[in-house]
């Protein structure tokens, strides 16, 4: 059964925003380093339960907390959002030795990421 595994929080000052959750929460939140303002957040340590995510600048077409649910397979994943009422506001994505990623938005407008692992995808 696919499961929420990340989380992504839209900000408009990540400085400001990476500082109030180390302040209030102790997260360790560090840059990712890649092609976009994207700070990676560990959230805490196996086993305690819970999930990691990130902190990245607001986009318009994706507003609030986006949750990411990983699935077998993505492109089956796109066909029953869509067929179920969804559409894709993000096309298909691969990020290098991790997967294949996308946005979509259900049928009451709340975003969503798809996730499809493969630490061979180039």
């Amino acid at each position: 059964m696919p499961r929420v595994v990340h989380f992504e929080i839209g900000v408009d000052n990540p400085d400001r925003a990476v500082k109030f959750y180390q302040d209030v929460f102790g997260w360790e939140i560090k840059n990712w380093g890649g092609p976009m303002n994207y700070w990676l957040v560990t959230t805490g340590r196996a086993p305690e339960p819970g999930i990691d995510g990130a902190i990245m600048d607001r986009w318009p077409s994706r507003e609030g907390t986006i949750n990411t649910i990983e699935v077998d397979d993505l492109e089956a994943s796109i066909k029953k959002v869509t067929q179920a009422g969804g559409k894709v506001i993000q096309e298909k994505q691969t990020i290098p030795g991790i997967g294949y990623f996308c946005y979509c938005k259900d049928t009451e407008g709340n975003s969503f990421g798809l996730m499809q692992s493969d630490p061979k995808a180039r």
